[in-house]
C-alpha cells in the first residue's frame, strides 16, 4: 500500500509558517530542542547514552521518558549505534529503536532526526495533519520521509538560521506543525 500525501498548506506560505510556529515556541520548549539536537549530534559522534537518548525522547514525548530507565545501557549503546550507523537503512535504524521500551515510531522518527536533520524528519501528528494524513508504521514513515524529503528539496523554504538543526527537513516540519497549530488547533 502507498501512502498518499497531499499538502493542505499553499507552498508559498510554508516559510512564513515555519518562522511563526518558532517565534510561538516557548523558552521551554526551544532549550528542549536544542538539547535534543546536541544529544543527536553526541551520539553521531559514538556517545550512545541514555543521557543522549533522554533528552531527543524529552524533547519529543516527555511522557515516555520514565520508560527509558527500563533499558539496559548495552540495549540503548546497541540500538543508538545502529540508528547512528550511516549506512543502516531507514528499516534497519527505526527497528533498532522500536527495540528499546518507550519507543514507537514517532518517538524513532525523533531520534533519527536528532541524528541526521538532513537526513531524517519528525513523524509528528501535526504535520501529518498538513498532509492529510495519520497512519504510523515503519513503511508508512519511510513514504512521509521521502515525500518529506522531495519537497524540502524542492526549494519552497529555506533552512532557517539561528535554530537548532537549521535543515530544510525541519524548516518544512516546523511549517506543517505550524499549519496545524495555526488552521485545526
Amino acid at each position: 500500500m502507498v501512502a498518499y500525501f497531499q499538502l493542505q498548506p499553499a507552498e508559498s506560505d510554508l516559510q512564513e509558517l515555519a518562522d511563526e510556529y518558532w517565534q510561538k515556541t516557548d523558552a521551554r520548549e526551544r532549550e528542549l530542542e536544542k538539547a535534543a539536537f546536541e544529544a543527536g549530534e553526541s551520539i553521531r559522534n559514538g556517545e550512545h547514552t541514555l543521557a543522549n537518548l533522554e533528552a531527543i525522547v524529552r524533547w519529543k514525548s516527555e511522557r515516555v521518558v520514565h520508560y527509558m530507565i527500563t533499558n539496559s545501557n548495552e540495549k540503548i549503546r546497541r540500538s543508538l549505534a545502529i540508528a547512528a550507523n550511516p549506512e543502516s537503512t531507514t528499516e534497519t535504524a527505526v527497528r533498532a529503536l522500536l527495540e528499546l521500551q518507550g519507543v514507537d515510531i514517532p518517538v524513532a522518527s525523533a531520534i533519527l532526526a536528532a541524528i541526521f536533520p538532513e537526513r531524517y524528519t519528525v513523524l509528528d501528528y501535526r504535520a501529518l495533519e498538513a498532509l492529510g494524513h495519520a497512519r504510523h508504521d515503519v513503511h508508512f514513515y519511510e513514504e512521509y520521509l521521502e515525500f518529506c524529503k522531495r519537497l524540502a528539496e524542492s526549494n519552497i523554504v529555506k533552512a532557517q538560521n539561528d535554530v537548532p538543526a537549521a535543515t530544510l527537513l525541519r524548516t518544512l516540519e516546523r511549517a506543517l506543525g505550524g499549519w496545524s497549530r495555526r488552521y485545526i488547533g
